[in-house]
Formats: structure tokens, sequence, C-alpha cells
């Protein structure tokens, strides 16, 4: 759904409550259409995050850590040169619009104290983000508006900013009851609907909450509505937002996955997880959707390797299985042979085909079988046998050899699979760039092909790392060259290493560092670790294997990350992400 009018004043009101005072330390711009304000406020430490993407627009703190490209792009580069140092000074919201005014005290060029405006306009694809100065005359904008693009308002440098252009409905904070019946129509229209169309920053979503709460259904009629009861529901819902007074809330389908949010309670869905913060919610919202896109959209060339080397050796399987079938024929030729050494002396060269007693083949009624075999007319006897024999020598060493090349497809196959995997699990562009180097060293792609322009990378891969309960170090690798690194370079023989199951997913190494025997609850945090983070993620239950890291060896000639263990325990785990996150080590 799309961030309502109504959130926007939730997020607004945080703002104030949190950051009023607060000053700018740094300005980041780590993807296009994303700046991160770095602010230290009187409760610590805030980053305020704007999205003015057409995809998941939106404003809030954030706890997600995002990677910063070398070379800050030019819009970064002015709001550092205009922003830094600058005191939050207001935050207010226009006309109930999805439109977000910071206010902030700098000082120019000259040492004189300023005003400066930041705007975010949370509109979907027409979202926008603009810096002013006290006369809002535009100084930058993200993504500038000319005549080419809109003929009824132009965003661009250097003059005023105006509002988005007023639509045709109301404000709800400023409707009075006389109002509201003099727009109510009694008709068959829903009433979500109605709402929807009649007053500003209404979603869909608020809209059904407000008629169940008036009609006890979310698609009820108009003529089927209360006029009293609606407008007293209206009524209630608005002047919580006038008195802000918020509660912001999830719900979550069976699958555990987001499926609506608002800023008050959602009891037509039945069931609804508030949140502390409206900012907190957008983080659990947006968090993996965002990271999907951004691993989408920049391991587009990787996932198409991946996916292309997959179909190949799948189709490569299938054709090898199918001639691993045939070969079960190979015995047939051997009784063929046999019976042509055993029936020669009545058999003539010349003969196209023959009918001889299979005495090996004895029926209930105590008779024998009967096999018709195709003789070469040109070859005597024996050396139809010969035929016979070179054919299943040929199909005996075809079923060995088609057997080993199988087993070399399956673990291919099991290889690129985790590589899947590992692009799901990517966080950062270095998380990406560890995986184009892997393809690039298992050649599956040329390494000027696989790594164009590619930023200079550490040479330690970057790892995640968390915090048991009891304190104990636990290191997760987002991908093969990760978890080798972290499997047999830092760990020791005494660590645990944990697995899911007979799927790809990371490896996970909890650190004794010289400490006890670690108890129980820190091995489930560990093992849970390890589910979330493979090919099991949302599974309600996950077979985890665990075992120390003196058990593991790495296979003769293996792809990297791969190992091979024979001594382990197994545990069945339920991964709590909110928990699991709540571990990470920032």
């Amino acid at each position: 759904m799309a961030l309502d009018a109504g959130f926007l004043a939730a997020l607004a009101a945080e703002l104030k409550e949190t950051a009023m005072g607060a000053r700018i330390e740094k300005v980041y711009q780590p993807e296009r259409d994303t700046v991160v304000l770095q602010m230290r406020t009187f409760a610590g430490g805030k980053r305020l995050l704007i999205n003015a993407g057409s995809a998941n627009p939106r404003v809030g703190f954030t706890a997600i850590t995002l990677e910063n490209p070398q070379n800050p792009p030019q819009f970064c580069v002015l709001l550092r040169k205009h922003l830094s140092g600058a005191k939050l000074t207001d935050v207010r919201q226009p006309g109930f619009e999805r439109v977000l005014v910071t206010e902030w005290e700098t000082r120019d060029e000259m040492g004189f104290l300023c005003k400066r405006l930041l705007i975010a306009e949370i509109m979907g694809k027409y979202s926008n983000l603009i810096f002013t100065d006290g006369e809002e005359k535009i100084l930058a904008v993200l993504r500038p508006v000319d005549f080419t693009t809109s003929t009824k308002r132009q965003v661009l440098p250097g003059m005023r900013y105006e509002m988005p252009p007023p639509q045709e409905k109301r404000n709800p904070l400023l409707v009075e009851r006389s109002d509201f019946i003099t727009m109510y129509e009694k008709s068959d229209r829903l009433v979500d609907k109605w709402l929807t169309a009649s007053f500003l920053g209404i979603s869909a979503t608020v809209a059904r909450e407000i008629s169940y709460l008036a009609t006890g259904k979310s698609d009820a009629l108009l003529c089927d509505a209360d006029l009293d009861r609606l407008y007293t529901v209206f009524e209630q819902v608005f002047s919580a937002v006038k008195k802000e007074n918020f509660a912001p809330s999830m719900v979550y389908d069976e699958n555990g996955k987001p499926v609506e949010y608002a800023f008050l309670p959602l009891t037509h869905y039945g069931e609804s997880k508030p949140f502390v913060s409206p900012s907190a919610l957008l983080d659990e919202w947006f968090g993996k959707r965002d990271r999907e896109a951004r691993v989408k959209q920049r391991a587009a060339d990787v996932l198409h390797i991946v996916n292309n080397a997959l179909t190949r050796v799948l189709h490569k399987l299938e054709l090898q299985r199918g001639e691993l079938a045939r070969c079960e024929e190979g015995e047939s030729f051997r009784r063929a042979g046999d019976l042509i050494v055993a029936n020669c002396y009545r058999l003539e060269k010349g003969m196209r085909k023959v009918l001889l007693t299979d005495y090996e083949d004895m029926r209930e009624d105590g008779s024998f079988g009967e096999v018709e075999i195709e003789l070469d007319p040109r070859l005597p006897p024996t050396a139809n046998a010969q035929r016979f024999y070179k054919k299943y020598n040929k199909s005996k060493n075809a079923k060995v050899e088609l057997t080993r090349q199988i087993e070399i497809g399956e673990r291919e196959l099991a290889y690129l699979e985790s590589v899947k995997s590992a692009l799901h699990t990517a966080e950062t562009p270095t998380d990406l760039a560890e995986i184009r180097e892997e393809l690039a060293r298992s050649g599956y792609a040329s390494r000027g092909k696989m790594l164009p322009n590619a930023q200079k990378r550490s040479v330690t891969p970057a790892f995640a790392e968390y915090r048991t309960s009891g304190g104990y170090r636990v290191l997760c690798g987002k991908n093969n060259l990760q978890n080798e690194y972290i499997t047999h370079k830092l760990a020791s023989k005494n660590d645990y290493w944990f697995h899911a199951k007979n799927m790809p997913g990371s490896h996970v190494v909890m650190l004794l560092e010289g400490k006890e025997e670690p108890p129980a609850a820190d091995f489930t945090e560990a093992a849970s670790i390890a589910a979330l983070f493979s090919a099991a993620e949302g599974a309600p239950m996950t077979e985890v294997d665990y075992t120390t890291v003196r058990q593991l060896k790495k296979s003769p000639g293996g792809k990297p990350g791969f190992v091979i263990y024979h001594t382990n325990w197994s545990a069945i785990v339920s991964p709590d992400k909110e928990k699991i996150h709540a571990l990470r080590v920032k």
C-alpha cells in the first residue's frame, strides 16, 4: 500500500518529539533516490532516511545500514555544504498533503544564521526531494521537473517552490459535521470508495477500517450505513490525528509476510501487530523489500549467468539420466550373447531372426520362456554373439561414467543453488562484488565481464556478526567466499559450526574464544541464524546440523564454501526474525 497523509502525520509527530533541536552530523546518498541524514539528538544518534523513489517512497528513522558509494552524487555534495551542522527547528505537514517540510537553522557562506528547507513529497511515482532557502527559492532538486515532464508545475533550481496542484477533495481535519452531512450521498456506492474519493490523504486501508468500525463490514454500501455512526467514527479517527495520538500497526498473512499497515489498529483484518513507532514499522515493511529490489537491480548480470548455468546443468542431467535408464538394457544384450553361444550349433550365417529357449526364465508350469533375437545376416553366429557382448560392455562402461557425470552435475547444481541463495541474502554492493569474484574464479564468466568498473574491494570478506544472549560471537557468511573464510580461516578447531540440513545456506560459526561450553540457549540462537539465512527462510520449523569445526573437511577440488562432515548433531528450530535482528552487531 502507499504511505498516506495520516501515516505521514504520525512520522511528523515522531520527528518533532524525537529530533527537534537535533543537529546533522553527516549526509549520505546511498541510492539515487535515497538520502540519509545522520543526526545527533538528545536521545543519541539517529539516521533519518528520505526515499523519494517511485517504488518505495517514505520518510522516517531507520536502523538499517546502507552502503554508500565512494563518490557522492552532486545532490549529496550540495546538502553536505549547506546542512552539515544544521539544527532542526520545525517539522510540518501543509494541508494534510503527503508533503513533509523540515526546517533547518544553519549558517551561510558569510557565517550569518539562515534558514533552509528540505521538502519531501511522498506521492508515489511523483515523489521528490526539494532543497530550498528560507524564502522557498529552490536550490537543488533530486528529480527536476521541467515543461517536458509536466505542464502543471515545474520544479527546477532557481524557481520558487509551489505546493503540488490541489485536488478536488476536502481536508478531513477541517471537515465539520454539517460539511460531512452535505457531502454524504445515500447510494449503492461503497463507503470506502466514497471516503477516498471525497477526502484528502485517506488510503484505501484506512477507509475500509472506518467503514468496518461504523457498519461492521469493510465493504458496506452508503445506503446501508448510519450517517451519525459513520461521522462519529470519522471524527474519532481524525481527531486522534489532530491530537497526534497514533497507534501504528501492521497486518501479516499466514506465512508471516506483511500485507497492510496504517497509523491506527486494523481491526477489520481480525488481528494487527502494534509498533512502538511509525519508523520502526516502515523498517519492517520496507527493509526486506528495499534490499531485494537493490539486489535484483544490481545483480541482474549475476542472476542471468547463474540462471543460464542452472538451465544448462538441469538439461544435461535430464539427458544423462535418460541415457542411464537406457543402460539398463545392457543385461538383455548379455543374455542374447549367451543364448547365441549356447545355441551356436543351431544357427547359420544369413539368418535374420531366431527364436531361442531361455533356460533362465522358468515359468510356473515348468516350461521355459522364449526370446526372439535379431541377427546380422552378414555375420556368422559367433560374430553376432560378440556384437551383443560389445553392446553389453559399452552399456556397462557408460553406466559407470554416466553415474560419475551425474554426481558431478548434482554437485554443480548444488553449488549454483548456493550462489542463488547467496544472491537472496546479499545486503550490500560488497556482498554482490564477492559473488561476482567467486563466479569469476569458478570459471562461469571471465573476470573482466563479471567485474566491470568494480569498486575496490576489501581483502577481508564482509561477513555478518552476531552476539548471543550469553555473550558468544557468532559469524555468518552471506556467500561462499565468506563461508569459506569464516569456517577455514577464522574459526578454531573447537568452535561450533552450523548449517541448515540438506539445503543451500550460510555457514554459521559460534566462536568459543577460550570460554566454557555455551548454554543451550546460545546453541539455539546460533542454529536459528543458520536457519534464517538458508533456503528454508520463512519455514516454521527448520532442521539444522551442527558440529565442531575439527569435524569439517574441504572436498578435494570442491567449489568454495563446500565441506564434508560425518559426525554431527541436529536441532530443529523456529527462527524469530526480530530476535535475531536484535542480536546483530551493528
